[in-house]
């Protein structure tokens, strides 16, 4: 098993390395960013009005003919918000350095114009399914945009693994973790048995209930984390000067920003923080779609529109937070002195910062946080996973794959996952080849599109 890690692990630090996926989908932001001409700047307000005029924690319930824009938004970023957020932020400093963050940022920031043109798509080819369900997604946009069926029963197998199987493990795994270290008289197996039978009540509510729980948990949960966090900073104003200052600085000069603490490069600094923006926010790797599909919307690039928001919140708020937690606090240093020398990494870091922040308060906070953020990762990529089942299998494949992704939950919650997180990074990278293949072969309708709303907007007025 060992040695079955090893490999996965020296395979996905090429695969996730400066010389494969972080040049391809940063290059297919850039691409998309000066082909729409900067479209998250010209029309951020448009994304912003979008979005936030559609808040409705009681929505009308979804049925087969899909959801509200929020909703499907809600959905899309119930999986983008997740333990990624708590622990990738603290991972990308530690191993990085402060400069990650600034590369995050860059990722983030040409991100938005890609997940734009995949919500433009996944809305353009969405379907029905034979119960009459709306379906969309990459597997869809591949087989009728570019007409190849096996790229996306390639694409629809690696995502039912990556995220439905092995990565619901590494979520429900998280939750023990975090809710068992917080109080220690609950054990594993009883905190994974909990959410397996939560989630089944919420996956075989099929689309209405997904739709209902996510448009009231994920505005709840981030408002929850940015208020602790925001309490956090006002508390240290004094070290917002010298955050941006090291987040800067170590951009270019990672030793200077730290003194020496993180032996970091500036390709190490550009990787981590790449690679875990990316890794969060999700822009390319063809998940997010599946809930922008069935969004009800008048044109598809409003719903491209709100796509943007959802890199937005998970990369420029919550994320941020995260990390500005972490160093406000003074978190990675003090780690790294009170852990011999040994620079505390991940969610362990994270917990160290908030423990700082709010004293006793700061451990159960976090694992309050990790569920909410787990948990609503569970529903999120369980419906991306069974949209990719509708499109292999048709809806009598549901029933079996439901059962199967609550077994797995409540077996992630008790084992060792270090070959289990590895396979999720690496099925997750497999997913991203046909998806960008698709997105660049399609761009001309993607222009198309967001120029059609353009004009007739334009005539509107």
């Amino acid at each position: 098993m060992e040695r079955l890690t090893a490999i996965v692990t020296n395979i996905n630090s090429y695969v996730w390395g400066l010389y494969c996926l972080i040049p391809l989908l940063c290059g297919t932001g850039l691409y998309f960013t000066l082909r729409l001409k900067f479209v998250q700047i010209r029309r951020f307000n448009i994304a912003w009005k979008n979005t936030f005029g559609g808040l409705n924690l009681f929505g009308e319930r979804a049925g087969k003919d899909g959801m509200s824009s929020f909703q499907a938004l809600a959905t899309a970023i119930a999986a983008q918000v997740g333990t990624g957020n708590l622990a990738g932020a603290a991972t990308a400093i530690a191993s990085g350095g402060p400069g990650a963050i600034f590369w995050m940022w860059i990722a983030a920031f040409f991100g938005m114009s890609t997940i734009f043109a995949e919500a433009v798509l996944a809305q353009t080819f969405k379907g029905k399914d034979a119960s009459g369900q709306v379906v969309g997604g990459p597997a869809y946009y591949i087989s009728k945009g570019l007409g190849s069926k096996f790229l996306a029963g390639f694409f629809a197998i690696a995502i039912i693994i990556a995220l439905g199987c092995v990565g619901n493990m590494v979520q429900s795994n998280s939750i023990a973790d975090a809710i068992h270290n917080a109080f220690p008289s609950i054990s594993r197996l009883h905190i994974g048995i909990v959410v397996a039978i939560l989630g089944g009540f919420i996956f075989f509510g099929g689309l209405g209930r997904i739709a209902s729980v996510t448009e009231k948990v994920v505005p709840i949960m981030a408002g929850l984390f940015l208020l602790g966090g925001l309490y956090i900073i006002v508390t240290h104003l004094s070290q917002i000067g010298p955050m941006f200052k090291m987040i800067f600085e170590g951009a270019f000069n990672p030793a200077a920003a730290t003194g020496g603490l993180i032996g970091a490069t500036v390709k190490e600094s550009i990787r981590y923080g790449v690679a875990r923006g990316l890794f969060s926010n999700e822009a390319g790797m063809g998940s997010t779609p599946h809930a922008h599909a069935v969004a009800n919307v008048k044109h598809p690039a409003d719903q491209g529109f709100v796509a943007i928001m959802g890199v937005f919140v998970d990369t420029f708020l919550v994320l941020n937070m995260t990390a500005f937690v972490i160093f406000v606090t003074g978190a990675l240093p003090i780690g790294a002195a009170g852990n011999n020398g040994v620079v505390l990494k991940g969610i362990a870091l994270t917990q160290k910062a908030f423990e700082l922040g709010l004293g006793s308060w700061g451990l159960p906070f976090i694992a309050v946080c990790m569920f909410f953020f787990a948990f609503s990762t569970i529903v999120g990529w369980y419906f991306f996973a069974e949209q990719n089942i509708r499109y292999l299998f048709g809806p009598k494949g549901l029933l079996p794959f439901r059962v199967l992704v609550m077994i797995f939950i409540v077996y992630g919650s008790v084992m060792t996952l270090d070959l289990v997180w590895e396979l999720t990074d690496f099925f997750n990278g497999l997913m991203v080849f046909p998806n960008l293949i698709a997105l660049i072969g399609l761009s001309k309708l993607v222009s198309k599109s967001l120029n059609e709303y353009d004009e007739q907007n334009r005539l509107k007025a």
